[in-house]
């Protein structure tokens, strides 16, 4: 495993057990030659990289392009001299390979417990006239087909060097034949599976809104044309950054596909003084040979476990109730109290007390920023809550939007210039509030010592930590005029490090992200916050996609995923409280509405669904998921949850709308192993493994809207099937 180099031809290979990643010195240039399917390394290893004898840099598969020197394609760079030049070309200068994988100053990164677990190699490339060193990092995992990518940027000189592209990571493939997969949608429908041919020219997916964004995620797929779940190559590109990005994949003349991926190069820009460093997030590069579904159980077993942190990266998460839909604004301390009474008797764990307990919050155009109890709706304060909560035998949590300010508030009367602003234009803004310029030390600090101070006197278990709206007037009063460029990149970092600060001081909290539901489900933020609210649209229909298309990249354990009333209030949709919470039982499970109001039978319904998801949740949230059937191709959903063992197996199916006179049906299962036997516990019939995957477990036959069904396996014991006799 790890890192092989022959110096005498200039050639790098980066080795797993499954995977080889493969570069190499052409003329000094680090040239792009081979990522794939394992290759031995006493392999003769000469020819991969077929130039024909043309070695022009229009030509090169590279590695870390620039422009302005002979490539005419997309570059990975772009630096501004101080003479106005923007002409560097970077040589090879070195290299440098380490055990494990160092941490990236300032951002947040998937990492390693052993330096057992992955070798790292730096390339180091120099542009001697600009005093430009530039270090390509490398991180290859030994059990998994994993690499990531970053950079970081030293000036050497004696004078000023802008960055005005600074991209992660660049691939350079020798097909042009490839589809390009992405998840796009809107507020409300995120994640959303977008699968486009590739052309002659580029497919450019990104965001300028300062963060990942609802409308496009920071992650991508480069697959075959007949690649599908379970067969085929796929090439995953995730950016561990909650900030503006992009991603490019285009198609030269010459059939060649060049993916590139890293911040948004849109009105950025960051000077480096003589000395001074700047380092990109990474780019996680996962490659399966066994399809589309096999790179999303890489992705998911690397970021549960070595992209999330803490006491809850591998602690079952609690059942929830959050009172956000059962009461809006309109509450006091006796009816959360009764929502959370009636819970209890459910078997819920957590009650979460949502917007519009503190200030003057009575609606969301006021008082964010303003972090005190409203001691009208919530006499005894907070405390008095908790403790009630408490005393009925449940955690507390509570909802905080610690990134924006209230144009009415104290805290913007008090510091108009705390907001991301632009002196002389309009500050826009949207559900009545600005946003906190983060770029700033006083500003983080004074939110530090606003949630510190509730954190250390009221018995919080759970903090859902929102963000609603876009970054706009990106400018900050604290930056000189040459560096207000700088001013989106230096908003991330201060909430990266903000967040560092509170998760580390508080571990006993569990955070999760929300930004308008899905506006912020990166990677950055599951390495402080390891589950994020999937999307404010809780309509159970419209989660099949939501949740199917996260999957994609995200584990299950980092989905929120609630039930709440009908009519639902994002699409006034009526489903049965079964199917809505079988869908939601696919995710961290929880309510959000009014449980008092639920009738005698939905509320033994609803303990009924608790008490199983306990059973549960273990193989939900660290499962390996099989994806099964996809809510976009047609009226039927289905995904499987297996143990690692492979000795245990939850399958969910989903029907949206009745069909007249339909065939009898079977569901072709996934990821069992074909020599077991495995026993369906609501019949107690048993069925080989191989017979489940071949041929499938038959479907129920319901005549009706909205049918759901949910499928428990385990192994019989002492039932290895000999070869000869399978059943």
């Amino acid at each position: 495993m790890g890192i092989s180099i022959q110096e005498d031809k200039g050639l790098f290979h980066l080795q797993s057990t499954g995977m080889s990643y493969i570069l190499q010195l052409i003329n000094d240039y680090p040239a792009h030659v081979y990522w794939g399917k394992k290759l031995r390394r006493d392999s003769n290893l000469d020819g991969l990289l077929n130039l024909g004898g043309n070695t022009g840099l229009d030509r090169l598969p590279q590695e870390y392009p620039q422009y302005g020197a002979g490539d005419f394609r997309t570059p990975a760079y772009q630096v501004r001299l101080e003479d106005g030049t923007r002409i560097t070309e970077l040589k090879y200068s070195g290299y440098r390979v380490m055990e494990g994988k160092p941490a990236l100053a300032g951002l947040p990164s998937v990492y390693v417990e052993s330096d057992q677990e992955a070798q790292t190699l730096e390339l180091t490339l120099k542009d001697d006239y600009a005093k430009l060193t530039v270090i390509l990092r490398y991180t290859i995992y030994e059990h998994s087909n994993v690499i990531t990518r970053s950079v970081e940027f030293i000036n050497d000189g004696e004078t000023q060097l802008q960055l005005q592209r600074a991209l992660s990571a660049s691939v350079d493939f020798s097909s042009g034949e490839m589809d390009m997969i992405y998840l796009a949608g809107a507020w409300s429908r995120e994640g959303n599976l977008t699968r486009r041919r590739l052309v002659q020219g580029g497919t450019t997916i990104g965001s300028r809104r300062g963060m990942s964004s609802h409308q496009l995620n920071p992650f991508a797929a480069l697959v075959k044309p007949e690649t599908d779940e379970n067969h085929g190559e796929a090439y995953g590109f995730s950016l561990v950054y909650s900030g503006g990005f992009e991603a490019e994949a285009e198609v030269d003349s010459f059939g060649m596909t060049r993916f590139t991926m890293g911040p948004n190069a849109f009105d950025f820009s960051w000077l480096l003084e003589p000395g001074e460093h700047f380092q990109t997030p990474e780019v996680v590069m996962v490659y399966s040979s066994e399809g589309i579904g096999e790179m999303s159980r890489t992705y998911h077993r690397l970021y549960r476990t070595r992209l999330c942190r803490g006491l809850y990266r591998d602690k079952e998460r609690p059942i929830l109730v959050n009172n956000w839909e059962a009461t809006y604004f309109n509450f006091d301390a006796d009816k959360l109290e009764s929502i959370a009474a009636e819970g209890a008797k459910l078997g819920i764990e957590l009650f979460v007390l949502d917007d519009g307990w503190f200030g003057k919050r009575d609606s969301d155009n006021s008082s964010l920023g303003d972090w005190v109890e409203d001691l009208r709706k919530l006499p005894g304060g907070l405390s008095d809550v908790a403790q009630r909560v408490n005393n009925l035998g449940l955690q507390f949590g509570l909802w905080f939007e610690p990134e924006m300010i209230s144009p009415d508030s104290e805290l913007y009367r008090k510091h108009p210039d705390w907001c991301l602003h632009v002196p002389g234009r309009r500050r826009s803004e949207a559900r009545w509030q600005l946003v906190l310029d983060y770029t700033r030390e006083d500003v983080r600090q004074y939110i530090y010592e606003s949630l510190s101070r509730i954190f250390s006197t009221v018995p919080i278990s759970y903090v859902k930590w929102d963000m609603n709206r876009n970054l706009t007037e990106i400018g900050s009063a604290e930056l000189p005029p040459e560096r207000q460029g700088e001013t989106a990149h230096r908003y991330v970092l201060g909430l990266y490090e903000l967040l560092e600060r509170l998760t580390s001081e508080f571990p006993h909290i569990l955070f999760e992200s929300c930004s308008s539901g899905g506006g912020r489900f990166d990677p950055g933020m599951l390495h402080y916050m390891p589950q994020t609210w999937t999307s404010d649209n809780t309509d159970a229909v419209e989660r099949l996609k939501i949740q199917y298309g996260t999957s994609l990249v995200y584990p299950i354990s980092a989905m929120g995923a609630h039930v709440s009333a009908v009519p639902n209030h994002q699409v006034g949709r009526i489903t049965p409280l079964s199917f809505r919470g079988d869908v939601a039982m696919s995710g961290n499970f929880g309510y959000e509405l009014d449980l008092t109001k639920f009738t005698d039978e939905e509320k033994q319904l609803v303990k009924e669904q608790v008490a199983n998801y306990k059973q549960i949740r273990t193989l939900v949230q660290q499962g390996n998921l099989y994806r099964l059937q996809s809510p976009f191709e047609g009226n039927e959903t289905a995904w499987m949850f297996v143990s690692d063992d492979q000795r245990e197996a939850l399958v969910y199916y989903f029907r949206v709308m009745a069909v007249p006179n339909p065939p009898r049906r079977s569901l072709k299962l996934n990821g069992l192993n074909p020599e077991l036997n495995y026993t369906l516990e609501a019949s107690g019939e048993v069925y080989g493994g191989d017979r489940l995957m071949q041929v499938g477990l038959a479907l129920p036959d319901i005549q009706q809207d909205y049918v759901s069904g949910c499928f428990k396996l385990k192994v019989q014991e002492q039932t290895v099937i000999s070869k000869g006799n399978k059943s």
